[in-house]
Parts: C-alpha cells; sequence; structure tokens
C-alpha cells in the first residue's frame, strides 16, 4: 500500500480558483455567465444540475473562497430541518452565510419550505447541487428564487488532462514512477465521474508497492476495480450502467433482465421516483402509439410509488416494468419529433399558410386570413384534402409508422389519404 491515510487523491487536486477547473466552460470561461457573476461579487442563490463529478461541489467552494463568505455545507441524505434552521439562525446573527447543500433534490417540501424566507430576505445565499433535473424535484417557490445552472458531463480530453496533472503536480504521485498505457478502462469505470476517476486512478496505484514500476493498463484496471470497488453505487458510473441496461432490456422485450436490473437498483437503495421517471420515457420514447396504455400505467406508475414508497412500491414497478417490456414497441413518435425539430432548424420561421391563419378582426378577413380553410368535419372520414405545412416544405413526412398491428392501419390510411391529397398513382 501506498497511500495509507492520507487524504484522497480527489481531495488533494480539488481546483481552489476557476482557472484550474476542467470544463464547464460555457459557465466559467473568460465570458461565462459564472466568472462574470463572482467577478461582481453579487452572487445570486442557484441549483447547479449535472451528472456526478463534473464539478458542481468544487464551484461552490471556489465561490465562497473568491466573494470572501462564510461557507456551509449540509448534505440532503443526513439534514433535516432543524440543521437548516440552525444555519439560519447563525446567519441571521453573524452575517451573510453561503450555504451549500449537495443533493437537494433529496430533501423534501418540509425541508425546502424551511429555506424560502431565509433565500428571499438574503440571509443566505443558497448553492444547491443535484443530479436529477430540478423542475421535478424542488419545489417551484424555491426554484423561482434561485438561478439554475447545468453543468455538462466532462469530454474525453478533459478526463485524461486530469489524470496527467495529477501526475504531474501531485507530490505524492510525482515520488512514484508511473506510466499511463491506456486510459480507456480508467475512464470507462469512473463514467465521466472526475472524483470517481481520481479514486479509482489511486485505488489502481496503491495496489502496488511503492518502488515498483507502475504500468497502467486497462486490464490491470478491469481486475483491480473489480475486486475493490463497490458493486452499485448510486452517484456514480453504475447508477448510468444499470438504468441504460434497465431500458435497453425493457426495448428489447426481455422481462427477465428487465426484472433482474430493476432489482439492482432496488436492492442498491436507487430512489424510487428516479426509476418511475425512467419508466415514462420508456412508454413514450420506446413502446408510443404501438401501445398508448403503456404511458398511462407509466404515469400511475409513478404517482403510486411516489405515494408509497419502499418497500411495497417494488411490487408496483415490477408490474409496470412487464408490461412494458411485453409491449410492442415502436419509436415513431420520437423519430418524428426529432425530424420536425430538424426541419424546424433548418428551414427557419416559414409563414402559416394564409387559409390556416386565425381572422379575429375585419382587417384580418380583409386580408384573406383564414380564407379557403376546409372544415374537416365536413368532409367524407374527417379529412380535408388541403395543405396544412408551409409551402416550402409541402409533402415532407414526419411521422412514419411502424410496422406493428396498431400502426398498420395508421400506415394504410394514411397513404390512401396522402395518395389521393397528392394525386400520386
Amino acid at each position: 500500500m501506498i497511500f495509507g491515510e492520507d487524504k484522497p487523491l480527489a481531495e488533494r487536486m480539488r481546483p481552489t480558483k476557476l482557472e484550474e477547473l476542467v470544463g464547464q466552460q460555457h459557465l466559467v470561461g473568460e465570458k461565462g455567465v459564472l466568472r462574470l457573476t463572482i467577478a461582481q461579487g453579487k452572487v445570486p442563490s442557484m441549483i447547479f444540475w449535472g451528472p456526478p463529478g463534473v464539478g458542481k461541489t468544487t464551484i461552490a467552494n471556489i465561490i465562497a473562497n473568491q466573494v470572501k463568505a462564510p461557507f456551509q455545507t449540509l448534505s440532503a441524505i443526513s439534514a433535516g430541518v432543524k440543521d437548516v434552521r440552525e444555519v439560519i439562525q447563525r446567519a441571521s446573527r453573524s452575517g451573510k452565510i453561503i450555504l451549500f447543500i449537495d443533493e437537494i433534490h433529496r430533501f423534501n417540501k418540509s425541508q425546502q419550505d424551511a429555506l424560502l424566507g431565509a433565500v428571499e430576505k438574503g440571509v443566505i445565499t443558497l448553492i444547491g447541487a443535484t443530479t436529477e433535473n430540478p423542475s421535478f424535484e424542488v419545489n417551484s417557490a424555491l426554484l423561482s428564487r434561485c438561478q439554475v445552472y447545468t453543468l455538462k458531463a466532462l469530454e474525453l480530453e478533459d478526463l485524461k488532462g486530469l489524470l496527467n496533472t495529477a501526475l504531474e503536480n501531485d507530490e505524492k504521485l510525482k515520488e512514484l514512477n508511473i506510466e499511463i498505457k491506456e486510459y480507456e478502462a480508467l475512464i470507462q469505470l469512473s463514467g465521466g465521474d472526475a472524483r470517481k476517476l481520481l479514486n479509482l486512478f489511486e485505488l489502481v496505484i496503491d495496489a502496488y508497492g511503492k518502488d515498483e514500476k507502475i504500468k497502467i493498463t486497462n486490464d490491470q484496471v478491469k481486475e483491480i476495480a473489480q475486486n475493490r470497488m463497490a458493486i452499485y453505487d448510486k452517484s456514480g458510473e453504475q447508477h448510468y450502467d444499470i438504468i441504460s441496461a434497465f431500458i435497453k432490456s425493457i426495448r428489447g422485450s426481455d422481462p427477465n433482465a428487465a426484472l433482474y436490473w430493476l432489482a439492482r437498483m432496488i436492492e442498491g437503495g436507487e430512489d424510487v421516483k428516479f426509476i418511475a421517471r425512467r419508466l415514462l420515457i420508456s412508454a413514450s420514447e420506446d413502446i408510443g402509439l404501438a401501445n398508448p396504455n403503456a404511458l398511462l400505467i407509466a404515469t400511475n406508475t409513478f404517482q403510486a410509488v411516489s405515494m408509497i414508497g419502499y418497500p411495497e412500491a417494488e411490487i408496483v414497478l415490477a408490474q409496470c416494468v412487464t408490461y412494458l417490456a411485453c409491449s410492442p414497441k415502436s419509436n415513431a413518435s420520437y423519430l418524428a419529433i426529432k425530424k420536425a425539430r430538424q426541419l424546424v432548424r433548418d428551414t427557419g420561421d416559414l409563414s402559416v399558410p394564409l387559409h390556416l391563419r386565425n381572422a379575429p378582426t375585419k382587417l384580418m378577413k380583409d386580408m384573406n386570413y383564414g380564407s379557403g380553410y376546409k372544415y374537416s368535419h365536413d368532409f367524407p372520414g374527417n379529412f380535408a384534402y388541403q395543405e396544412f405545412m408551409p409551402e416550402e416544405i409541402s409533402k415532407n413526412t414526419l411521422y412514419e409508422p411502424q410496422n406493428n398491428a396498431r400502426e398498420k392501419d395508421f400506415r394504410q390510411t394514411l397513404q390512401n389519404l396522402w395518395r389521393k391529397k397528392y394525386n400520386y398513382d
């Protein structure tokens, strides 16, 4: 063992200034909004949203250091309303405090409500960090009092640079004979999490003797990681790998695998609402019009598990997972909106055809707004043979029904209607 009980490498390498931060240049670069905010010395309450290990805690520390404000940290996992009130009382007596709350999405409504008054009056500057969409997990009243900044996953070159910077600058690593021959396993197993990457790097190094030549390869990293790393890390790479396997198993119509990955998440203590939200997405993205009931069942599942929680929630989740996995699949709607958005980006703001425009005034009617519009219910089959797209992009097909029982009928009907509408043979 090389490092013993020393402070972990990730802590030794934690940046203390914005210039040292890896990634997030859209926020902390030369014209980044956070850099400009810090330079002005007027820091608003804010929430950092992004994947694990991309700098949320680090930026909060840097802000406190640069504006020279007292800094208090709470973890939403262990802190309660009492802890929040103690910080607010301290701030009321001694002056404004920057309060950093990690995993703020785990605070319940009463805990978040306890922050409202102090944030609104400026007694504390709140900086929250979350890996979950704050629109879902943070009370709207508190969210409206905070700026939300989205942090991006670190790029491959950022992560490689982080390892090389550690080799060059960390005093303990400089004493060792280390050569990184392969980076892939280190980066894949850390899942883009800088903190986990450095800790894994240190874990691998620590498996060697102090005087050994250390050559880091993919095989060595995988072997050491398999023996030493946790089975399920809710805030790291396993979190994302397992939810990926879970969704892909549902998409692949394999209820057995889907239930296995569900069990892995439950045993690991995964947030029940996190799982239920992913089921909602899967029901729409992967099943869609092939079985519209899937979205209804997923919605009811989300409501049910939010009310009852574990352990009973696992029964509801299992029922929904089995149903989704066994459902016919279609991503036609998902593909259609992607194509539609790309078409909008490519063609810009095209004019609405005159016959589709609203005509609430005489002037608009005189300008032929709404003229020539055909009311669909007046025609056989409720289909009026007229153009609804701007002329420049007419005949573009965005929704293409797929090969399942429900959409086959859609496909035939649409083909017949379009054939007649555009006089196709």
